[in-house]
């Protein structure tokens, strides 16, 4: 079974992992802590031209009927004979259309590979065959009848390479499709216009059947539905399990809205200020992502709205500096968290700046980033190990309080006077009670910001070191050699921290620490894991180093000797 882990690519997952790193560090800091009180202690492929398969049957495409129009002369039929595939190719896109349906049939992204070191394609073969092409006509909650989509329109490709328009017409039913690329830019302006009966229908335009890098590990997973209001400032998203039933339909003045992954976007940019409707739903198919080739629900999307739609799409990656060329707007989709983004967005820009100036080489630059921070929050470290060493001191008169409440159950009122004791004592002596837990908390705001940046910095997307192929994903070899060198860093530097005078329990319980990280960090991005790890090893050259050259036992102030001079 493939082990699925959720990133914050997809800003809606996010905060759930962010809870669960909150959740690991307070039940450390209870162990570290807590067991003072509770243990009695002292301490591409080519165009396929396979039948689409839509939701509802499709009937046989027949020759265009001509029909009369409303002043009684007949209309101008216009269609192909034939299916036909156009190919548009920019600095950024090698694209392929098929007169049947208008629609794209490959849109591959020539500065980027898939997970499989091939060239990126974004449409989902596997997906396509069963619900349709990207840009196919789509009805809120209705069949469209005739179905459109099955038809053969006719081609106009543009003079200059960068643009073609597609039409369908018998009359009483007409489409219209138009694309204009550029040719260094991550954009196309869409227009389409549909009548069905005589009537002008608002629709919008799909890209279902999944999106983005199809073989990327847990790819499937990873796909939202996003908008943006402008007036709100508000970035909103929807996974497919929002929409396992049934469309989920969204109408607002979205500025942007879309389909997006860990790393790229399809959204249409809306410059027109009016409403625009976004439509989500899973599409249930076998993903290439997926070893157990089994269903799994893929994002899909439709956005329009209108019966004449008039919108720019954003297609490609989320770069920042890609994205604020576009419209400075559009870097919101780039979100580095709702609770430690503070921390995640200058973390990224140190990384790449280091990355960019000194090292190019992203693993390494995490290495040097993080002594950096290490070097920076040394002093509050060294404060906290004083404080740890100044407890191991009064561990004799900790074991005289713990002797006089022995056996007291935790509800016992005597329990109350037992933690009033306790903190009298360390507050006689100088001793801070969570010293030994502030080197931990620490870490923790620069873990999850190494996460968020992972997660959905484009530049950590296959940024290789040494061995590792992807900084943004888990190791692929068979055992993860880095997990296991950070539990292996985290037990010596557990057994190299002093525990002198510490309950035997307490001791094991402490032991039993790096099993917990290894459980956390097994699945997790190798960045990520090179972050924690680099940490251990500063730790232990910190803790090798203090042992070195460690105060002199403090003498508690009731043992002072204090010699007055006679006067003569």
């Amino acid at each position: 079974m493939a082990q699925e882990i959720k990133l914050p690519g997809a800003p809606n997952q996010e905060p759930g992992m962010e809870k669960n790193l909150l959740i690991a560090f307070a039940l450390m800091g209870v162990v570290i802590f807590g067991t003072q009180y509770l243990l009695p202690q002292p301490e591409p492929a080519p165009v396929k031209k396979e039948e689409k398969k839509a939701d509802t049957p499709a009937a046989p495409v027949a020759a265009p009927q001509i029909a009369a129009s409303p002043a009684g002369t007949p209309a101008v039929a216009v269609s192909a004979s034939k299916e036909e595939v156009f190919r548009i190719e920019t600095d950024l896109y090698r694209v392929e259309f098929s007169n049947k349906g208008g629609v794209a049939t490959s849109w591959i992204l020539k500065k980027f590979k898939d997970s499989a070191g091939r060239p990126l394609q974004l449409v989902h073969q596997a997906g396509t065959a069963k619900v349709g092409y990207p840009f196919s006509l789509q009805l809120n909650g209705k069949d469209m009848n005739p179905n459109l989509n099955w038809y053969l329109f006719a081609a106009k490709p543009a003079a200059d390479g960068l643009g073609i328009e597609f039409q369908y017409s018998n009359g009483n039913n007409k489409a219209r499709k138009a694309f204009r690329f550029r040719k260094d830019q991550y954009v196309v302006d869409v227009e389409s216009d549909l009548m069905l009966n005589g009537t002008a229908v608002p629709h919008n335009l799909a890209w279902r059947g999944g999106f983005g890098d199809h073989k990327a590990f847990n790819e499937y997973s990873l796909g939202t539905t996003v908008r943006y209001v402008s007036s709100t400032d508000k970035l909103e998203t929807k996974a497919a399990s929002d929409a396992a039933k049934s469309w989920s339909t969204d109408n607002g003045n979205f500025f942007f809205a879309g389909i997006q992954d860990q790393f790229f976007a399809a959204v249409a940019v809306n410059r027109s200020g009016l409403n625009v409707e976004l439509q989500t739903t899973s599409d249930m198919f076998i993903p290439e992502s997926d070893p157990d080739k089994k269903e799994q629900a893929n994002i899909g999307m439709a956005v329009g709205g209108a019966a004449n739609n008039k919108l720019s799409f954003f297609v490609g990656p989320k770069d920042l500096d890609i994205l604020t060329a576009v419209d400075p707007r559009l870097e919101k989709m780039v979100d580095f968290g709702t609770w430690f983004g503070i921390v995640a967005k200058p973390l990224f820009f140190a990384l790449d700046y280091v990355n960019r100036n000194f090292i190019h080489n992203y693993g390494w630059s995490i290495i040097a980033v993080t002594v950096i921070i290490n070097l920076l929050t040394l002093p509050l470290k060294l404060s906290s190990m004083k404080s740890m060493q100044k407890t191991q001191l009064i561990q004799p008169e900790l074991q005289k309080i713990n002797d006089k409440y022995k056996g007291i159950a935790m509800t016992d009122p005597r329990a109350a006077k037992k933690n009033e004791e306790v903190m009298e004592l360390y507050k006689k002596h100088g001793v801070n009670p969570a010293g030994g837990c502030l080197p931990l908390m620490l870490q923790m705001p620069f873990l999850i910001g190494f996460y968020s940046v992972l997660s959905v910095a484009i530049e950590m997307r296959q940024a290789q070191w040494l061995w590792v192929g992807d900084l943004s994903q888990p190791e692929t070899i068979p055992i993860r050699i880095l997990p296991v060198l950070m539990v292996v860093t985290q037990f010596l530097l557990q057994k190299m921290t002093p525990s002198v005078g510490m309950d035997p329990q307490q001791q094991k319980i402490m032991l039993f620490m790096p099993l917990m990280f290894a459980f956390m960090f097994y699945g997790a991005s190798s960045g990520l894991v090179l972050y924690w790890l680099t940490g251990n090893v500063f730790a232990m050259l910190q803790q090798y180093v203090f042992s070195k050259v460690k105060p002199a036992p403090v003498t508690p102030p009731s043992q002072a000797v204090v010699n007055v001079k006679k006067k003569k």
